[in-house]
């Protein structure tokens, strides 16, 4: 099954910086040949869920084998059956309607 997902990874007891973790947990998703897309408070990844969930625990792994003991997770997630959907086609879809409102005429 196809899942896209929405994840925080934030160690604890590491200090107020926690890039170099994001980073780690970025290298861990490309290394499982996903294609992880960064932004301010997160990642989006889309792939096979087995893919994906063995990347997160790997996550965790690194992390913890970074010297943070204790990490607190934020993961959402969403599967389609309907029809195959990327991370990309539902920004498309978006950013559409978003230039079609802007194109109508205002009263």
């Amino acid at each position: 099954m196809k899942v896209i997902v929405d994840l925080c990874v934030v160690p604890i007891g590491v200090g107020v910086s926690v890039s170099k973790y994001v980073a780690a947990c970025e290298t861990v998703l490309k290394g499982a040949g996903l294609k992880p897309m960064l932004h301010a408070y997160g990642t989006n990844v889309e792939g096979d869920w087995d893919v994906v969930f063995d990347a997160v625990k790997r996550c965790h792994e690194v992390v913890h084998e970074m010297g943070a003991p204790r990490i607190s997770t934020t993961l959402r997630v969403g599967t389609r059956t309907d029809r195959d959907q990327t991370m990309a086609d539902k920004i498309r879809s978006v950013e559409e309607k978003v230039e079609a409102e802007a194109r109508r005429p205002k009263i």
